[in-house]
Formats: C-alpha cells, structure tokens, sequence
C-alpha cells in the first residue's frame, strides 16, 4: 500500500489481529476497506490466478471489503478491484494482463478507486458510519 501513500492517499491499518480488512484508505466518502492479496501462481500461459476467501477459507461476506488491492508478483501490476465486480460466489479469480478481453483489466493500476471518486449515497453513509462507530451495523473495530 506504499503506491497509495505514494499518491497522497491517507492509508491505516485497523488495530488487533483479526481485522475483516487489511487498510483503511480515506475517501471522499469516509474509508474504504480494503483487503490486499497477492500471487505468484501463473497458469496457462501468461494467466494468473489467485483466490480470494476470507477466514476460514470462506467468501467474504458484502459489507465486510470495499475493494481487493491484487497485486501480480512476477511482473509487478496492482489490480484495484471492488468487492461488486467479484460477484457473491466468486472465490477464484484469473488475470490474463497481455489479453484484450481481460475480465479485470479496467482495475489495473486503478488507485483513483480507492480516492472514493464516484461513491456515494448510503454505501458511502453506511462506511462512515461503520468506521466512526456511528452506524447500526457490527464493526470490524469491534467484537462482534
């Protein structure tokens, strides 16, 4: 996450052991949470595979992550990807960087995302509600 900081982004990390979420990164509209995965498992040529569970190899639940930091070790591209664009179901996901019909592509190197360009309304209230501990839902800062 030093590439968000590098970008003048205000980046946190929550405190204890069993956060839901990796950083906080402030937004326009509060803090997204973000988890930050990483892969070196190359299949097929140059497609790169990873999967995306949370605890106890489960999918992670909405609510829990505003978006995926991926980064592709062997040749170094970050993914900036919202929890939307996974799907519900979608625990594996598979890059292919040099293809013109990448599923992913639009996400690579899309720090500006994480700024909160473009989120508003009430997944925007609900985040900063969650993080300051105003809102009615559970709170990853919190036992639950």
């Amino acid at each position: 996450m030093m590439l968000a900081l590098e970008r003048d982004m205000k980046v946190s990390r929550p405190f204890g052991v069993a956060g839901r979420y990796d950083v906080g990164v402030e937004s326009e509209g509060g803090v997204v949470r973000v988890q930050v995965k990483s892969t070196i498992f190359r299949r097929r040529g140059d497609c790169y595979s990873l999967n995306v569970m949370g605890p106890k190899r489960k999918p992670y639940a909405p609510g829990t992550v505003d978006f995926f930091a991926i980064l592709l070790i062997p040749i170094d591209e970050w993914y900036i990807v919202p929890f939307e664009a996974l799907g519900k179901k979608n625990c594996s996901i598979h890059f292919t960087p040099k293809s013109k019909r990448q599923k992913y592509g639009r996400y690579r190197e899309a720090w500006e995302l994480l700024r909160g360009v473009g989120v508003r309304g009430r997944a925007a209230e609900r985040r900063v509600g969650l993080w300051w501990g105003t809102g009615n839902q559970g709170s990853s800062l919190r036992p639950e």
